[in-house]
């Protein structure tokens, strides 16, 4: 399941590296963690021991199975079995409830920024929507979904509104390793890309409306792609029951 590594360590899936000594090693480990989970650098379904967090952290068991437990609590994690915790898969409610609910509350983080987004932010989010493109054209979707995420955070942050980015935090721990399912079809149709450019006019021109607009329609774009394969798993689990 887990690549060895040179040092004999177990190697997990994504970008977990070791954390620094200079803070609290429970919540270092909780955020690396829950960092990861909402880049969707892991995928679900994907298999997490305390060893190997641990490991790949180089934290002893007791700040990793801190962090476990903390994300268990958050549903960014579900147990698997006693020593065995795993990515949770998304379910077809689920992904219909946590959609309505990002609409109304990222839409407002957009639509907020508008007065807040400087020139600096808008050339940073040029930047990283040219990662995006990078990404795309090489087949690099990791790459693609890291620079997807700072895209839409950084402009969530300009809301100024901090407890509302931390509840849009908490949706994207449950939606980020349910992304990894937008491609390789969001390479070939180039959506997200267009609703970002959406949101970049929008930006420059201090449009609000178009802003939130944009990101509305890119989390819509989202949903249509995830759940027609979640419906498409269900009839397929159906045929099989039958």
């Amino acid at each position: 399941m887990f690549a060895a590594s040179k040092k004999g360590k177990e190697a997990l899936p994504g970008d977990l590296a070791p954390i620094g000594r200079h803070s609290s090693l429970g919540e270092s480990a909780y955020a690396a963690l829950k960092d990861s989970l909402i880049r969707g650098a892991l995928q679900p379904g994907t298999k997490l021991t305390l060893r190997s967090v641990a490991q790949v952290l180089e934290v002893s068991t007791t700040p990793a199975r801190d962090a476990i437990t903390r994300l268990i609590g958050e549903g960014g994690l579900i147990n698997a079995g006693p020593k065995t915790v795993i990515v949770p898969y998304l379910s077809l409610p689920d992904l219909d409830e946590i959609t309505a609910i990002r609409l109304s509350l990222e839409g407002l983080a957009a639509e907020q920024s508008t007065n807040h987004v400087t020139e600096a932010d808008i050339h940073e989010l040029e930047e990283l929507q040219q990662r995006i493109n990078r990404g795309l054209d090489e087949g690099r979707y990791t790459d693609v979904l890291d620079a997807n995420k700072d895209f839409h955070f950084l402009i969530y942050r300009r809301s100024g509104m901090r407890r509302l980015v931390t509840i849009i935090e908490s949706l994207w721990l449950r939606m980020g390793p349910a992304f990894n399912g937008l491609y390789p079809e969001f390479a070939q149709s180039r959506t997200g890309v267009s609703n970002h450019l959406w949101a970049l006019r929008g930006l420059q021109d201090r449009d609000p409306a178009a802003v939130r607009a944009a990101i509305e329609n890119d989390i819509r774009s989202g949903y249509r792609r995830l759940s027609s394969q979640l419906g498409a798993a269900g009839d397929q689990q159906g045929e099989l029951v039958t």
